[in-house]
Formats: C-alpha cells, sequence, structure tokens
C-alpha cells in the first residue's frame, strides 16, 4: 500500500513509498484512511522521526476490521484519528483510545481537522475556568489558533487574537475573537491566560502583558528563536505568575469526541484553509511553511 514516509533529504519533508500492510494486533482495529491532515510542527521538525517511517498523526477513515477483543468501533463507522502515530497510509492499525466516532452531520473530511490542533487547544483551555477572563491566543490564524479562538469565546472569555500580518486576521473576529492584532503594542490589556504557539522574543514580550496569576502556556515554537527576558523581568510582587509547557500526548478519543460534538451541534467549525489531494502534499507542504494556509490542511486520500 502507499504511504507518507518521513524523508530527511533535500526533496522532504516527506515522500511517497510502497509500505507493508498493517497487522493490527487484538486491540486494535484496522482503519481505511480517507482524509489526513497536516501539522506545521510534524513537518518542519521531521528530523525527529527516523527516515523512512510512516509519518503523520492526524487523520479521517473507515473502520475496515474492528478490533478481534471487542473493543472499539464496530466495522463501518466513521472515525477520527488524533495522536495517532503512523496515520498518513492508506490502511492504518490504530487503538481504540486514539480513536473518535465521527457524526453524521459532520463531513469525514472535517474529522480530520482537528486531531493535534484540536485537543492541543482544548486541553490547554480547560485548565482554568475562562468566564469572563482575558485570553491571548498567539499565531491565532494556524490551525491551533482557531480552535483556540472559537474555544475560548465558548467559555466565556475575552479573547484577543494575535497574527504574524494584517492579511492573516481574516475571519478570526467571526469566530469570537473580541480583538485582533499584530502587535501587542497595541493594546494595553493584560491576560489571565495566554496560549502560546509562536515562542521566541514575542515570549518575552507576553510574559510583560501578562496578569497577576496568569499563566502562559507553550503549546509550539513555530518563530524558530530563542527567548531572552532582561534581566530582573521574572521578578515581581503579587500573585505568581507562570510559563508552563505542553506536551500531552495521551490519548486523545474523548478530547476528540468532545470536539467531534460541538462540530456537530454547529458551535465549532473546522478550520479547513486547504483542501486538496495528498498526490499534491509537496505543493500543500509549501503552502504550509510559506503561512499561506489559515487554519489546517486536509488533503483526500486516493
Amino acid at each position: 500500500m502507499r504511504a507518507l514516509v518521513v524523508d530527511h533529504g533535500e526533496s522532504g519533508p516527506v515522500r511517497f513509498a510502497d509500505v507493508d500492510e498493517p497487522v493490527p494486533t487484538s486491540g486494535e482495529a484496522l482503519v481505511e484512511i480517507r482524509h489526513i491532515g497536516l501539522n506545521f510542527g510534524e513537518l518542519n521538525y521531521v528530523h525527529q522521526w527516523p527516515a523512512g517511517a510512516v509519518h503523520g498523526h492526524d487523520a479521517a477513515g473507515i473502520v475496515v476490521r474492528a478490533a478481534s477483543d471487542g473493543s472499539g468501533p464496530p466495522e463501518g463507522t466513521r472515525v477520527a484519528l488524533g495522536m495517532s502515530a503512523h496515520a498518513w497510509a492508506e490502511r492504518v492499525a490504530v487503538r481504540p483510545s486514539a480513536l473518535a466516532t465521527v457524526p453524521e452531520s459532520v463531513d469525514l473530511a472535517d474529522g480530520a481537522a482537528p486531531g493535534i490542533a484540536g485537543v492541543t487547544a482544548l486541553r490547554v483551555l480547560r485548565t482554568r475556568s475562562l468566564l469572563a477572563r482575558n485570553v491571548l491566543i498567539t499565531g491565532a490564524s494556524g490551525g491551533v489558533g482557531h480552535f483556540a479562538v472559537q474555544l475560548a469565546a465558548l467559555a466565556g472569555a475575552r479573547v484577543t487574537a494575535l497574527v504574524g500580518s494584517p492579511d492573516r486576521a481574516a475571519g478570526l473576529s467571526e469566530l469570537g475573537a473580541d480583538q485582533v492584532l499584530t502587535d501587542l503594542a497595541e493594546t494595553e490589556d493584560h491576560f489571565d491566560l495566554v496560549l502560546d504557539t509562536v515562542a521566541g522574543p514575542l515570549l518575552a514580550r507576553a510574559w510583560n502583558s501578562l496578569a497577576e496569576g496568569g499563566t502562559i502556556h507553550l503549546v509550539g515554537y513555530s518563530s524558530g528563536q530563542d527567548t531572552t527576558f532582561p534581566s530582573g523581568a521574572l521578578f515581581g510582587f503579587g500573585e505568581s505568575r507562570s510559563i508552563a509547557t505542553y506536551g500531552d500526548m495521551t490519548p486523545t478519543s474523548e478530547d476528540l469526541t468532545d470536539l467531534l460534538g460541538l462540530m456537530a451541534a454547529g458551535r465549532l467549525t473546522a478550520p479547513v484553509g486547504l483542501r486538496g489531494d495528498w498526490r499534491d502534499v509537496d505543493d500543500a507542504v509549501r503552502a504550509l511553511f510559506a503561512r499561506k494556509v489559515h487554519g489546517k490542511i486536509v488533503l483526500d486520500v486516493r
């Protein structure tokens, strides 16, 4: 069968290859993949995976063989995969803990969108009450950002979306952002929670805009730059502020189910900024790296 595998060469980060058919264990379902969802991190930092390995984590498809131990969804179920290794292939063996049923009212392609991005946003925003709190989402035009803006607004937060340029602000107000900025200097607000996907110098500026008792959650470092805090910046009086790392790769079934339920209810939209064919994955990767895509990329497996 065909799959997208890790390529460390100049033609990378992924390439098509013929790989062996998966052999599910008794606790795994066999899923025929129909759509895959691309993420910036797994493609930009591809050196963290071995060359030749089937790549990708997010996808959606149909269960063609249920787990033989009786766990998980039955044959014929439409499912979404989140944080499931080796997902970008025609068929994948998946543990039920990484699967969520896609409701009939949700397009299966949209089911490939939440994955890592949606679960990351959901888990960070669940760390504290957000009702009437000030929340800052950096890199808000990306996949995590699009989900985070919507979810924070649903939770009753006053949402500030920060983007890199005016052309990347499109649609964020409609998703629930109370203000959309291209520079933190444009506001004097202080934030109770910051979901930061950018890091670099922006992280130090966000720290200066953090309210007493507030937390910055680091969920990415798309800037690729170091962060330097001026002398004394991390000292202060009053209620403690904090910076928290994020790398939660625990099973996602329950979180994906919650996200898909919100989508089925019309309260959350799938931020698909580019839909295409997986045969055009090279063009999709270039568009992603060039910051030409707002939201997620979903490719159809054919």
